[in-house]
């Protein structure tokens, strides 16, 4: 430890002490947040009760999933969009997707992904302690994901009713399954360090493995099925047999795949109208890049409220969902809580301050299905928003984000390509800028 850095000294300590006792309001809010709690102390009543919950254009999705003990999100809300798409075509009141199904084919994908990803990295001679080969290690086999990565999963693999291929225990709760996944991993690069001849044989035997992990916890997923439904008018279909990808193609037919994702990535050196790309960052070896286009927040508000507007189904955004949230009534606003008041202390850091110093990144994905317009007929004011967390708090697992809070905490929208300006269309032909690895605009919702 360097010789300059200074200790906490007991005249410091005293000082402090002191000095907080010095100040009522100090003692006021200690005995209010070790009662109550820091939020219920912070709350600002007069947000809170007025934050309106009425929105100009709706878009009714039905019962909102839950994901429980799951990092699932992404794979949720873009099955939730799917779904919003499905029962128009069936003519279905309520309907949903295997998330289990889903999950199953990412993780054996993402098993065969981390596998030759760092195979290759091994053999160009990256050495085992690199930044890149420890990132890459402490990441492996989370739950979370990206808009790209579910495409390339339906893609591929098509989608399965819900019923016919349920949640499991695992997959409810996916820690201990991911434990042992993480470890069969870790130990297979291990082996190639220390057997850089045998690597092809290392990535066969592990990716045997981990299929026969994930089947033992998640199941067998259905390679075709028999499907049968009574639609909301009483009426029974009769589709036979069909295959997962085939479903997907018949009652999904509105080119969610050709999405692309819009990104804000406020920091100052990542210009607006570029691509940008995180290497490393994936699930389907094949499948199609995880890239965006980084664009101002205004127009990913400006698509969002189109798509809901005229096209009338919901959109798939991810968002930091901590700060300023109230989960149990289901709301965010940039000034919900007032814990700078509370502390005594001001909290200043801007978006771009947040990215840049891993105070905020993306960690959730959700649906807008509703937005309050003004009179003007484009300005925003807040948005409604179908999450993934059960129906039991909010409204009915509907939650309120204000305008003001999508500037500052959401990141990413997924938006027909067709809808965008020519300017950014050409821009999608061009290579994009490649961040590293553990870039903060790589985080992935969960």
């Amino acid at each position: 430890m360097s010789e300059n850095l200074q200790p906490l000294g007991k005249e410091q300590l005293a000082q402090m002490r002191e000095s907080f006792d010095e100040h009522d309001a100090h003692r006021v809010a200690m005995n209010a947040v070790t009662g109550a709690g820091i939020n219920e102390v912070a709350r600002n009543y007069d947000k809170s009760r007025l934050l309106q919950r009425r929105f100009s254009v709706t878009v009714d999705n039905g019962d909102v999933t839950s994901q429980e003990h799951s990092g699932r999100c992404w794979l949720f809300s873009s099955l939730n969009v799917a779904r919003f798409i499905a029962k128009k075509s069936m003519n279905l009141k309520e309907f949903e997707f295997s998330q289990n199904y889903a999950m199953y084919y990412d993780k054996l994908e993402r098993i065969n992904y981390f596998l030759q990803d760092v195979a290759e990295l091994v053999r160009s001679g990256e050495t085992s302690d690199s930044r890149l080969i420890q990132h890459l290690l402490n990441d492996v086999m989370g739950d979370g994901g990206q808009w790209t990565m579910a495409m390339n999963l339906y893609k591929k693999y098509g989608a399965v009713p819900k019923d016919l291929f349920p949640e499991t225990a695992s997959s409810r709760n996916t820690s201990e399954m991911n434990v042992h996944l993480r470890s069969l991993l870790h130990q297979a690069v291990a082996h190639m360090y220390e057997n850089t001849g045998d690597i092809d044989a290392i990535v066969k035997t592990t990716l045997e493995a981990g299929h026969r992990v994930l089947t033992i916890h998640l199941g067998t997923p259905p390679t075709s099925f028999d499907w049968e439904w009574t639609d909301k008018d009483d009426n029974f279909h009769r589709d036979g047999e069909i295959t997962p990808q085939e479903f997907w193609k018949k009652y999904v037919d509105a080119g969610l795949e050709d999405y692309v994702c819009l990104v804000d990535d406020p920091r100052s050196e990542h210009p607006k109208g570029h691509k940008i790309a995180i290497e490393h960052l994936g699930n389907v070896v094949g499948g199609d890049a995880t890239e965006y286009l980084n664009v101002p927040v205004d127009f990913m508000k400006d698509m969002a409220r189109r798509i809901l507007s005229e096209e009338s189904i919901p959109v798939w955004f991810g968002a930091d969902c901590h700060p300023m949230m109230d989960r149990k009534n289901g709301a965010w606003a940039t000034d919900l809580f007032e814990y700078g008041r509370v502390y005594d202390f001001d909290f200043d850091l801007d978006k771009e301050e947040r990215v840049r110093y891993n105070d905020s990144a993306m960690n959730h994905a959700m649906a807008f299905v509703g937005v309050d317009v003004a009179d003007d007929g484009t300005t925003t004011r807040r948005w409604r928003v179908e999450n993934s967390w059960g129906c039991k708090i909010a409204d009915k697992g509907y939650f309120t984000m204000e305008d003001s809070w999508f500037s500052e905490f959401v990141y990413e929208v997924a938006v027909p390509k067709s809808m965008l300006p020519a300017e950014y269309q050409e821009a999608l032909k061009k290579p994009a800028i490649k961040l590293p690895a553990w870039d903060p605009m790589g985080a992935l919702a969960r």
